[in-house]
């Protein structure tokens, strides 16, 4: 037997990032905390594997391969789980964990969890076995349905056999599959090609060093306990193709391998290394001394950035939020300047903002790139306004003036298709040079919640943040019409602001003293005063038609009856529609989503306003700093899509969101920059 002083533990892998998501005992040994604790990786097609750092699966959504066919859509759970299990010194350990119908808990693996943290984005895992660790990573090959499960010995006084059973299904992501079906299985050395049924994409499982004995076999009755609560669906039957086996000792590292490509998979070791060049880059993008909080979300950006349409025909585009969300034109829109131009990445933003210009219809931005490949959806009034700061923030930031040049022509059809009149109603009130929208049984803004025909917040006529959105399009547009040399389309947009920026006043409501949130409600006069986070765009945005006292007493309101530590309630505490929780089943969590949900991507807008209004980039910064306490809860180094509105405030919604990161972190790096230049 070796002697365990004789195997001290390797240096550490190279790393710029501040370890921020490191989990001890404390949470890991705890089947509650460990289970409801997940993590996220993602190739940049759409594909990605996630779970619990208790190694069961809690939702649909988890799995070691969940593929995508159609780049970033048609997702499709391939490898649900892999189980594995140590043999060392005579006794075996089961480090993964399962829950089944009628909540029974075997194995129980995560008792021997040392510890969990995401090091360059990825999960690690450290199980104590007697006096050894070993340790487990996961992750994707970039642009590639692949994922590989890392294993190495960190100490042990003796050789460790390892044994890994993966556990496979086929199906879209978005379901559950029950009963045994006839998988086809070629089985090899150390590998295994598995068919599900004539047609389908083969998945082939393999080890880097090892074998593989075959053992087919269903398991029945996996529980998935998040769709329980969610009152869906929530039991699945898997099937296993038997185990991998091999020896582990302290000089190598293991790899399990998961593919749905045809093309043979690279080494651990080299997608590994591509893994921690993109994470240092992205770091390097960051200024000095940057907490690990903020570095997380740096890396947690890249996960939202994908290619879309097959590789010789692509273009890049923006996942809305994982697990089930595709890519949005709205959320892409927000979210763009936080994942690509404040960290650098020009030719991604420019990618993605001529990808989407080609999608333009009837002067409109798609909402919704549906899952399975379907035609655009184009159900959406801001997310063709939130295009233009889009392309302003990249212009800004990159210094590339042809982008502008390029995309004027769109944007000036866009601006002259809603002067004319579009879809469901979106057009320019000749009286006042606002915009209006609305039909019925539709939702236009970013309050769109809809449970069969109920529109929970349908917010027809003139909403706040619609027409601030409108004139700071119009002041982009102008600025770009003066650059292009289009006197014609200047003269619009200058005429345009100018008359709507007067009669943006009538969004005041001096009784309050804060901004209506929506007027000429349904088509005539009335106004909907009650208490939202939407009319902070009329002061965070760059263009604003409000004073200076205006913009004050706006945000002192909204501090005073929105602001939690994680973001915005969508509707005043007092109001008599408020829903202080989010949960139950769809028309429960549905019916709460903006009726005082908590959304975290406001936070950033907040801090923003604040900042503009009492110029204070210090005092404006520290409203973002409870984030870092999230980024060990929920998905780990992730932001929720949303909150309770009451207290605690759990998150819940989509367990990392595209436009909550970017916000959170383009906002903290605008007012850091703020902080450093009062400092010089």
């Amino acid at each position: 037997m070796k002697s365990t002083a004789r195997n001290p533990e390797p240096a550490p892998r190279t790393s710029q990032a501040i370890p921020h998501c490191v989990l001890g005992r404390d949470i890991t040994n705890h089947w509650e905390s460990a289970s409801r604790r997940e993590w996220l990786v993602t190739n940049g097609i759409g594909g990605f594997a996630s779970g619990t750092v208790a190694c069961a699966n809690t939702r649909r959504y988890h799995g070691v391969l969940v593929a995508s066919f159609k780049p970033p859509v048609e997702r499709t759970v391939l490898v649900s789980k892999v189980n594995i299990a140590v043999q060392y010194l005579s006794e075996r350990h089961e480090l993964s964990a399962d829950e089944f119908d009628g909540g029974t808990l075997a194995p129980s693996g995560f008792t021997q969890l040392e510890s969990f943290r995401i090091e360059d984005g990825i999960p690690v895992w450290r199980f104590a076995i007697a006096d050894a660790l070993v340790e487990q990573r996961l992750f994707m090959a970039p642009g590639r349905n692949i994922s590989y499960v890392g294993l190495r010995v960190i100490r042990a006084s003796a050789p460790l056999t390892i044994e890994l059973k993966p556990f496979c299904t086929y199906r879209d992501y978005h379901s559950h599959s029950r009963g045994a079906r006839p998988f086809a299985m070629d089985a090899g050395a150390s590998e295994c090609l598995i068919r599900a049924f004539d047609g389908a994409r083969p998945i082939r499982l393999s080890i880097s060093e090892g074998s593989f004995e075959s053992a087919p076999d269903w398991y029945w009755n996996f529980f998935h306990r998040i769709e329980s609560e969610r009152g869906l669906d929530s039991g699945e039957d898997l099937y296993t193709p038997g185990r991998f086996t091999t020896q582990l000792e302290s000089s190598k590292e293991v790899f399990f391998i998961a593919s749905a490509d045809a093309a043979a998979p690279g080494t651990g070791m080299a997608v590994l290394a591509e893994l921690q060049r993109v994470s240092a880059a992205l770091l390097a993008a960051l200024p000095q001394n940057v907490p690990g909080w903020v570095q997380q979300l740096a890396l947690a950006s890249d996960q939202f950035l994908v290619k879309r349409g097959d590789a010789g025909d692509s273009g890049s585009s923006v996942i809305a939020g994982y697990p089930w969300f595709a890519d949005w034109g709205r959320d892409t829109m927000i979210a763009l300047p936080g994942l690509t131009s404040t960290l650098g990445r020009h030719g991604i933003a420019a990618d993605v903002l001529r990808t989407f210009a080609r999608f333009v219809d009837r002067g409109m931005l798609p909402n919704r790139f549906p899952d399975g490949g379907e035609a655009p959806e184009y159900n959406t009034v801001d997310a063709t306004l939130w295009f233009f700061q889009a392309i302003k923030e990249a212009i800004l930031a990159s210094g590339d003036s042809s982008l502008g040049r390029d995309l004027y022509p769109t944007l000036i059809d866009i601006i002259r298709s809603h002067v004319a009149g579009t879809r469901y109603g979106i057009s320019l009130d000749p009286r006042d040079a606002l915009l209006r929208a609305g039909a019925p049984g539709v939702q236009l803004t970013w309050m769109d919640a809809k449970v069969g025909d109920w529109v929970v917040t349908p917010r027809t006529g003139k909403p706040v943040e619609i027409n601030a959105l409108w004139l700071n399009a119009l002041a982009i547009a102008n600025d770009l019409a003066k650059q292009c040399r289009d006197p014609a389309g200047k003269q619009v947009c200058s005429e345009l602001l100018s008359r709507g920026s007067a009669s943006f006043a009538k969004f005041w409501n001096e009784s309050t003293r804060y901004l209506y949130d929506v007027i000429d409600v349904d088509g005539g006069t009335a106004t909907d005063a009650s208490l939202r986070p939407n009319q902070l765009f009329a002061v965070s945005l760059p263009y604003s038609a409000l004073n200076a006292t205006q913009m004050r007493s706006v945000v002192e309101v909204c501090a005073r009856e929105l602001l939690t530590s994680y973001g915005l309630r969508s509707l005043a505490r007092r109001d008599p529609a408020y829903v202080g929780r989010y949960g139950g089943d769809q028309r429960r969590r549905d019916g709460a989503y903006h009726q005082g949900t908590v959304w975290s991507w406001l936070l950033g807008p907040f801090a923003l306003a604040h900042f503009k209004v009492y110029q204070n980039a210090a005092a404006a910064q520290a409203f973002l700093e409870p984030i870092s306490h999230h980024l060990r809860d929920a998905c780990l180094g992730s932001i929720s899509e949303i909150f309770d509105g009451d207290a605690p405030h759990g998150g819940d919604g989509c367990f990392a969101q595209a436009w909550s990161v970017a916000e959170v972190l383009r906002s903290w790096l605008y007012l850091q920059n703020a902080v450093e230049k009062k400092g010089v």
